[in-house]
């Protein structure tokens, strides 16, 4: 694709994967010499795991521990501070990078503060039982309309998807290559629906 050219996807992710944080290290090197509009969109590997008929991520009561839950209901308030890129990768980074525990609040207060969110309206929307509503309509949607069932997958122009594992962190010079290699095979053939490395005894 032509380095001038905005080149528009969606992506669902978990921040417990570590792919997807791969997967964003890459579109941030690759944002250095091109203009990528991502829509991160939310799509829950609890809720995918669960053997529990009728349950859900987003009803199970606000009582209940429930993996992951916490990053999405957090990511959803800095949106609605308009500071949702900013925390998005500051949590990433704190769950793959520094090892830290995302399911407990004070780490994702102290993501928010590194973010620049008011604290305080921050644990307000943490607080309100409508702000898991749009990670059940990018869950529903993403499994109705694209068939996901993991993270990362990118859903490309006119419907392509692709779920993608990349073995390493790739930046630097590196990545744009990369990206074109990956959006030529899942985007552009379509016919190809899926390649996977054997390993190596």
């Amino acid at each position: 694709m032509a380095a001038s050219e905005p080149f528009t996807f969606d992506l669902y992710f978990d921040y417990q994967c570590p792919y997807v944080y791969r997967a964003s290290v890459l579109i941030d090197a690759v944002r250095a010499t091109r203009t990528l509009d991502v829509r991160w969109r939310y799509f829950s590997l609890t809720q995918v795991n669960s053997k529990d008929d009728g349950w859900t991520v987003w009803d199970a009561p606000a009582s209940q521990f429930v993996k992951g839950r916490l990053a999405f209901a957090a990511a959803e308030a800095a949106r609605s501070q308009g500071r949702f890129e900013q925390f998005h990768h500051g949590l990433l980074e704190a769950r793959h990078r520094d090892r830290l525990d995302i399911d407990q609040l004070p780490v994702v207060e102290q993501v928010a503060t590194g973010a620049g969110l008011e604290v305080e309206r921050f644990r307000i929307d943490l607080d309100d039982p409508g702000i898991l509503h749009a990670l059940a309509s990018d869950h529903r949607h993403a499994v109705g309309t694209h068939g996901v069932f993991g993270t990362p997958t990118f859903v490309f122009a006119g419907g392509a998807s692709a779920y993608v594992r990349l073995a390493d962190i790739v930046a630097g010079n590196h990545a744009p290559q990369v990206f074109d290699r990956l959006v030529a095979v899942a985007a552009a053939e379509p016919r190809i629906l899926e390649i996977k490395r054997p390993r190596k005894p």
